[in-house]
């Protein structure tokens, strides 16, 4: 099926997604509000975490449920549905190939969905500092 806009049309809608959302904008102010220091969107590591501490080995993942195709959520567009299919697949194989890379190297990794904190912001918060004070507590020397 054909795109319902022109090239130029579609590349100025997607040279407008942003890499850092609006929601990893909102967790992570929360976070350094509540005193935790941290990075954002090191180039430095393997996928890029939207949040990370290497001090604590932590890193920390806040997936949209349309790009990483959320069980819940998750949904091809209706238009060029072999070029979505394809894409959305390809991210979330990476999701995973991500957080073993991590997991065998020792790291800590957490994902959170989107909805996880539209739905209760507060308790996705908490359950990132425990996240956090648990693999500060657990670290390795």
């Amino acid at each position: 099926m054909a795109d319902k806009v022109s090239k130029e049309v579609r590349s100025k809608n997607m040279k407008s997604i942003r890499s850092i959302s609006e929601l990893e904008g909102l967790v992570s102010k929360e976070l350094w509000r509540r005193g935790l220091r941290f990075r954002k969107n090191s180039k430095k590591l393997f996928g890029k975490p939207d949040i990370s501490i290497k001090k604590y080995r932590v890193v920390i993942f806040i997936d949209s449920c349309f790009w990483h195709f959320c069980d819940l959520h998750g949904r091809y567009p209706k238009s060029n549905i072999e070029y979505w299919e394809k894409k959305l697949n390809r991210n979330k194989q990476r999701d995973i190939e991500v957080t073993e890379y991590y997991k065998n190297k020792g790291w800590n990794v957490l994902r959170i969905w989107e909805h996880q904190v539209k739905n209760d912001f507060d308790k996705t918060i908490d359950e990132i500092l425990e996240f956090i004070d648990f693999a500060a507590r657990n670290k390795e020397i």
